[in-house]
């Protein structure tokens, strides 16, 4: 029982951050759509279908590398909690703020950060870190559009 709950409440985190962003940066698709957006730019409705799988993911490699030892467990969950709050933090200086070069920026030290605790994951169990592939793979993504609104706005 207690390992369900730690699971859920692994899973509930990131969907919580990824929820108060969300809830700071509201009229966010209205601001998306009066952009010039890059040719691969999505619909506005992609972003939270993909934000939740790739948040859901986030969660259960986090639960996964909670039952690692201590050596390996500590270094993963300081980065997984590190670029949470660079992941809050983006949507608020790009949306809010509409400083798209700093949060290309943010975006950078976000996907850096990833990168080395998707490796910290897969210390921990093999699984967790190759859960964090396709987040790895969104930033690079977002990093494409953020660049490219940066350069066309």
């Amino acid at each position: 029982m207690r390992e369900h709950r730690t699971l859920i409440v692994s899973l509930l985190i990131p969907l919580a951050t990824g929820a108060c962003s969300a809830l700071l940066t509201r009229g966010q698709w209205q601001l998306y759509r009066s952009l010039r957006l890059p040719a691969l730019a999505p619909e506005p409705w992609v972003f939270p279908l993909v934000w939740t799988v790739l948040y859901l993911l986030m969660g259960y490699g986090c639960w996964l590398c909670l039952e690692a030892p201590a050596s390996s467990r500590t270094p993963a969950l300081l980065l997984y909690a590190a670029q949470l709050v660079l992941n809050f933090c983006w949507p608020i200086l790009f949306f809010n703020q509409q400083e798209w070069f700093a949060a290309l920026l943010l975006l950078i030290a976000l996907l850096m950060v990833t990168v080395v605790m998707t490796i910290a994951f897969r210390q921990c169990r093999k699984l967790a870190g190759w859960l964090q592939i396709p987040y790895c793979l969104w930033l690079v993504f977002a990093l494409y559009l953020n660049w490219m609104i940066f350069l066309q706005n």
